[in-house]
């Protein structure tokens, strides 16, 4: 019986799935890792330890728990973290910790730089996205100005997908819905990696070999092989990120279809039929040739509610946590919170964004906070889905995928604040499960449409109307715009 191997590395878990033709999960597995934080705007990686090794301890783990003969695995497919920028060496050893993406801000100045010399307008045509923390080509310059002996040595820039297809295949390789994240070196209109708006940033050489997703990409090597346990030879796949490999899990095919993934970021992508270019949102090439998408994606959002639980509820742990915050009514007895706590992403792209609680009383407790942080995140995803409609993308239909599905507070407020359905598919692993769909199109034994029958609609949350957030929204809203200075002004 065919079956496909997904693994998936995220922000703070990694995990990985082996599925057999019809869709049935035959293994699933996780593995806890940490994001490094050196100093505030900054967040990190270990490519060898957090990535590859990852990988390498989920798939021997699968492969025990399921009993199957490596050989019966006929493709592997990844996804990870993106967009990242990991510097590796002639032999592709790793420079330094991978760099993550939107949540580092480390290259704030090396954007303005480049807005200066390209022009915001220039950029926004030819590479379909203005320059915000979510690039990767800023990082690559701060990685020159700031540490030339390193830059020096770079025989290659790789995001965390490519450096797993580099170690499983020797190949150095890129989709382009994650290279459309290296603004202002990959250009939209013709779908490969361009010199022309930046040259000085870094020869184009040092980029990967462009690929569609669901190409392949290579075959596991001997070294590959005797370290992770598949069999030598197994096709792998180009890879993506984890959000869209999120995406095709929960059956994303069409113009008008949108996934909202609750994970360590809120991350939104709608599949469009025409690019949509806006300086708030992000735009790449889909998947597959000819196809576009939109998207969009908080800063901190699960980070945020682990932060809260490590920082103010050590004693608990998440499911009575939220029966707590149920407690609390809505609109949390007039508390706001901005969960701007590692600046924001869209759709005001602002690095110097800080969290805040504005409200508190003595009649607070802690239930009331966490029900502020959710609603905070929820009222940021229904500045997302506003953003949207303005550009004339409103979704058809939003399907809800990830972890932080199991919080029905979650669920519930971003429906609300953002009245909007929300579908919930049968399975809800996420990008693991993506990608073994993914590997299974790479070898043609399924095609695009099987997904809903691979995963099919279980539930859906309807909105509500709230009077305490019909009250509280704008002036969430208002709460930003009036404290913007405030918080630029602080160190």
């Amino acid at each position: 019986m065919t079956h496909t191997l997904g693994i998936d590395i995220g922000t703070f878990e990694s995990k990985g799935v082996l599925v057999e033709g019809q869709g049935r999960i035959t293994a699933t597995a996780s593995r806890p890792h940490k994001m490094i934080v050196p100093r505030a705007g900054w967040a990190e990686h270990r490519a060898e330890e957090d990535w590859w090794g990852d990988l390498v301890h989920l798939t021997r783990a699968l492969l025990a728990q399921s009993g199957l003969d490596p050989s019966e695995i006929k493709a592997v497919a990844t996804s990870a973290i993106g967009p990242c920028m990991l510097p590796v060496d002639a032999d592709g050893t790793p420079l330094m910790n991978g760099v993550l993406y939107g949540v580092d801000t480390r290259a704030t100045d090396q954007i303005a730089a480049l807005n200066a010399q390209i022009g915001v307008d220039t950029i926004l045509q030819r590479c379909g996205n203005a320059l915000t923390s979510q690039q990767v080509g800023p990082k690559i310059l701060w990685l020159k100005e700031t540490h030339p002996e390193l830059y020096a040595r770079t025989a290659k820039v790789l995001t965390a997908t490519s450096y797993l297809t580099w170690k499983l295949t020797g190949q150095y390789v890129i989709d382009h819905y994650t290279a459309a994240n290296f603004s202002p070196l990959y250009d939209v209109e013709t779908q490969d990696w361009t010199a022309d708006l930046a040259p000085h940033i870094l020869p184009l050489e040092k980029l990967p070999r462009l690929m569609w997703s669901t190409e392949i990409a290579g075959h596991v090597t001997a070294q590959a092989a005797a370290e992770t346990g598949l069999a030598i030879g197994t096709p792998v796949t180009c890879g993506t990120i984890d959000a869209a490999a999120e995406a095709v899990s929960v059956g994303v095919q069409h113009p008008g279809q949108m996934m909202m993934m609750y994970g360590s970021t809120i991350f939104i992508i709608q599949v469009t039929a025409t690019p949509v270019r806006d300086p708030r949102l992000w735009y790449a090439p889909w998947l597959f040739p000819g196809t576009h998408a939109a998207m969009a994606g908080l800063a901190t959002s699960g980070t945020l509610t682990h932060w809260f639980r490590d920082q103010l509820a050590r004693d608990t742990d998440f499911p009575a946590l939220v029966a707590e915050a149920q407690a609390s009514p809505k609109g949390a007895k007039g508390l706001l919170c901005l969960p701007y706590f590692s600046g924001e992403r869209t759709p005001i792209h602002d690095p110097h964004a800080r969290g805040a609680f504005f409200g508190l009383n003595l009649t607070h407790t802690r239930a009331d906070m966490f029900r502020a942080v959710v609603e905070g995140i929820a009222a940021g995803t229904a500045h997302v889905l506003e953003t949207y409609a303005e550009v004339g993308a409103s979704p058809d239909r939003v399907l809800a995928v990830g972890g932080g599905t199991k919080n029905a507070l979650w669920l519930q407020a971003t429906s609300d604040f953002g009245g909007v359905p929300q579908k919930v598919c049968e399975k809800t692993i996420g990008a693991s499960f993506g990608d073994a769909f993914l590997a299974a199109l790479a070898i043609g034994a399924v095609q695009p449409a099987d997904i809903t029958r691979w995963n099919p609609n279980a539930s859906t949350v309807t909105p509500e109307s709230v009077p305490a957030y019909a009250l509280q929204y704008p002036l969430w809203k208002r709460l930003y715009a009036q404290t913007r200075d405030i918080m630029q002004a602080l160190p």
